[in-house]
C-alpha cells in the first residue's frame, strides 16, 4: 500500500486532497468525509464506504469492483475510466448525484434510487439491473446495454443516443414518454403494441 494512499486510513476528514496509486482493497472507509478530493489509479476493490460522505470528488482509472456503498452520501461524484463491476448501489444515501464516463459497470444493481439526469457516457452496463429507479432525463450516450434490465423505471425524457443492444420491454412497467431511443428499439416497441411498420 503506497504511503500516499495509506494516509486516508489515518484521518476522518479530507479536503482538496489527491490520492494516487496504492492498494486500498477491502479497506474500511466508513464515516470518512472527503470534499473536492481526487483518486487516481487507486485499487479500492471491495472497500466499504458505510455512512461516508463524498462531495465533488473524482475517481479516475480506479479499480472499484464490488465496493460496498451502503449509506454513502455522494454529491457531485464523477467516475472516469473506472472498473466498477458488481456494485449494488441500492442502499446508497439519499439523493445521490453521480456521473460515469467510460466505466465498466457490468452486473451493477440500481434499485429504488432517485437518479434523475444521471449521465452514463460510453459505459459498459451489460447485465445491469435498474428496478423502481427514477431515471427521468438520464442520458446513456454510446453505452453497451446488452442484457441490461429496466423494470418499473421512470425513463421519461431519458436519452439512449447511440446505445448498443438496448431492450425496453413495455410489459415491465417503465414510463417512456419523451424517451429518445435508437430506431431499432422504437420499431420493436411499436411491434410489441401490435403496430405494423410500413
Amino acid at each position: 500500500m503506497a504511503d500516499d494512499t495509506a494516509r486516508i486510513l489515518e484521518g476522518e476528514v479530507f479536503e482538496g486532497e489527491t490520492f494516487r496509486g496504492g492498494d486500498l482493497a477491502e479497506a474500511d472507509l466508513a464515516g470518512k468525509e472527503l470534499v473536492r478530493c481526487a483518486f487516481e489509479n487507486v485499487r479500492l476493490t471491495q472497500s466499504r464506504w458505510r455512512d461516508a460522505r463524498l462531495e465533488d470528488c473524482t475517481f479516475d482509472g480506479c479499480e472499484l469492483t464490488r465496493i460496498e456503498p451502503g449509506g454513502l452520501l455522494a454529491r457531485g461524484v464523477r467516475f472516469v475510466g473506472c472498473k466498477m463491476m458488481g456494485i449494488d448501489w441500492s442502499r446508497v444515501g439519499t439523493f445521490p448525484t453521480l456521473a460515469f464516463e467510460s466505466c465498466d459497470l457490468r452486473y451493477g444493481s440500481f434499485v429504488s434510487l432517485r437518479l434523475p439526469k444521471l449521465v452514463f457516457d460510453r459505459c459498459n452496463l451489460t447485465d445491469a439491473q435498474f428496478v423502481d429507479a427514477d431515471l427521468a432525463a438520464a442520458r446513456f450516450p454510446g453505452c453497451q446495454l446488452g442484457g441490461a434490465r429496466f423494470e418499473r423505471c421512470d425513463l421519461r425524457r431519458a436519452s439512449f443516443a447511440d446505445a448498443v443492444d438496448l431492450t425496453l420491454d413495455p410489459q415491465h412497467g417503465n414510463k417512456l414518454t419523451g424517451a429518445r431511443v435508437p430506431v431499432d428499439v422504437a420499431v420493436r416497441l411499436a411491434r410489441s403494441f401490435g403496430l405494423e411498420i410500413v
